[in-house]
Parts: structure tokens; C-alpha cells; sequence
């Protein structure tokens, strides 16, 4: 499905909530909802294209969700390392590339050099660019890019490209930022590159998130004025 009003390509950014609530109003193991979940980035990501996106930015795990039971902890980086194993050549197949980011050296073992090689086999993808955010926080990146200032004068464009870190290249502003599940937060996500985001809330639970859902928000995405702290040019009247 083509977005005709939305020109690409676009950086949409998306907060994969309701994954444990889905899977409890089913009577099932909060697992389940983040097994559930793994479809849905499968068919949103496939989407994307034909949307005008260009860059995918999933928020998968925070720093602060490791105070989560260790058992659905476990679970969830199992289930990383299973989605690493399995998706990487069709990722590759279909011209998408993956990069992580956040921390890597609080991973379990293992995980860190599965997420390299991942990187590597897709490195070349250009139809799609999916970045999946694991023991992520936007306000530590911010600390971390203060630390490395090392007495500079930063502008803008200079301090984003150290908020993106060595690992993730240039800093890539978020033109649209969705959050499933009801809430209405940002909880510590891509606050520096989501300044001027048009956000997106639905009741949508990420398991039951798909392409029509995408298209929707794209579609209101592109019915939306984005000003920039600026003022739209007033209109020139016509020749008589």
C-alpha cells in the first residue's frame, strides 16, 4: 500500500507497548505477548517501504527494564538471540539492514557477537534501515555524548553525532513517533532525535499491530503541518 501524501523517505520510530498486557487479558504468560510481538515486527518492517520509510527505529528493551523478574528478563533475551538467528537471512534477502542500538556489554554471552554478525550479513541492505533499540536509554546517550565533549563548543548537528555514538553513524531525526498500547509517554526514547517528531498514540496492542496501523499513522502524519518552530509562508496572492 503507497502513501501518496507522505514523501520518503521518513524515520519512523516506535514504542512496542502491550506485549505483557496483551498476553495476560488472553490468560496467557506475559512470553507469549513478546513471541506475538516478534510477527508484528516482521510484518511492520515489511511494510515500510511502500510507505515512504526508509528508517524503522523499534524500541525493544530499555536500560530500566532490567528490573524486570530475571525470568521474563531471560526470556526476552532468548528470544533476542533467537531473532538474530532466524530473521538475519531474510533481512539480508529483502534488502534490509540491521543495526542495534544501545549498550552491549551488559548482554549475556554471546548475544553481543550474534548482533556484529547480524550487522555484517545485512550491512549492505538499502530498501529498509531497521534499528532495534536493546538496554537502550536516550538519557544516558545524552550523558554519555556530555562526557566525550572534552571541552568543545558543540552545535547541534556536532552533539547528535555524538548522542548516535561511534557505533550507530550519523544521527538520524525522527519524523514520526509511534507509541502502541494505550500510554502516552516517550519513556526515555529517542528524546534527542524525536525534538521535532509528529507523535502518534493508539490503543493498539503491538501484537495486533500491522500494516493497516502503519498506514494510518502515516496518513495522519502526512495531513499534519510541520512548522519547526517556524511560521508557514503566507500564501502570494494572485496576479489580477
Amino acid at each position: 500500500m503507497q502513501s501518496e501524501a507522505v514523501p520518503g523517505p521518513l524515520h519512523a520510530a516506535i514504542i512496542m507497548d502491550g506485549n505483557g498486557r496483551w498476553a495476560t487479558q488472553r490468560g496467557l504468560p506475559r512470553l507469549a505477548g513478546h513471541h506475538r510481538g516478534v510477527e508484528s515486527i516482521r510484518r511492520t518492517a515489511e511494510a515500510c517501504p511502500d510507505l515512504g520509510i526508509g528508517t524503522l527505529t523499534l524500541y525493544a528493551f530499555s536500560a530500566d527494564n532490567w528490573q524486570r523478574p530475571a525470568e521474563e528478563v531471560g526470556g526476552l533475551m532468548r528470544l533476542l538471540r533467537s531473532y538474530l538467528r532466524n530473521e538475519t537471512q531474510r533481512l539480508a534477502r529483502t534488502g534490509t539492514r540491521l543495526s542495534v542500538v544501545g549498550r552491549r556489554d551488559r548482554l549475556p554471552d554471546g548475544i553481543p557477537e550474534a548482533i556484529a554478525a547480524a550487522e555484517a550479513a545485512t550491512a549492505a541492505g538499502t530498501r529498509l534501515h531497521l534499528r532495534i533499540c536493546v538496554d537502550y536509554s536516550a538519557r544516558d546517550a545524552i550523558i554519555a555524548a556530555a562526557q566525550r565533549l572534552q571541552g568543545e563548543d558543540p552545535t547541534r548537528e556536532s552533539f547528535g553525532k555524538l548522542v548516535a555514538g561511534p557505533m550507530h553513524g550519523s544521527p538520524v531525526d525522527v519524523d514520526l513517533l509511534i507509541r502502541t498500547g494505550g500510554e502516552r509517554r516517550l519513556s526515555d526514547f529517542m528524546l534527542w532525535e524525536a525534538a521535532y517528531a509528529e507523535l502518534h498514540f493508539t490503543e493498539r496492542m503491538w501484537p495486533e499491530f500491522g500494516p493497516e496501523d502503519l498506514a494510518e499513522a502515516v496518513a495522519e502524519f502526512g495531513r499534519r503541518e510541520r512548522r519547526f518552530g517556524g511560521l508557514k509562508a503566507p500564501a502570494v496572492p494572485a496576479a489580477a
